[in-house]
């Protein structure tokens, strides 16, 4: 099977609830600089690290406790092939 890339740009919504979860979850993580958390984050700010913490979250099916309730988060997803 071949391994292929694909850019994805999703444009979603949260709740405040979901940011201050995702903050407090990025401010437990500075606590353990060597978890795999970390691998790939060097240089982004505290603010990128939320939301991607949320993406994630709604990608992962984490806040997904209905069928199709990711689908009320993602307003938008534009992909292309060449990555």
């Amino acid at each position: 099977m071949e391994t292929q890339k694909v850019r994805t740009c999703f444009t979603i919504t949260f709740t405040d609830e979901q940011y201050n979860q995702a903050r407090a979850y990025v401010e437990d993580m500075k606590r353990h600089p060597l978890r795999v958390f970390w691998q790939g984050k060097e240089g982004k700010t505290e603010e990128e690290l939320v939301i991607e913490q949320i993406a994630h979250r709604i990608l992962s099916g984490f806040y997904n406790n209905e069928p199709f309730k990711a689908g009320k988060h993602i307003v938008r997803m534009d992909s292309m092939t060449t990555a």
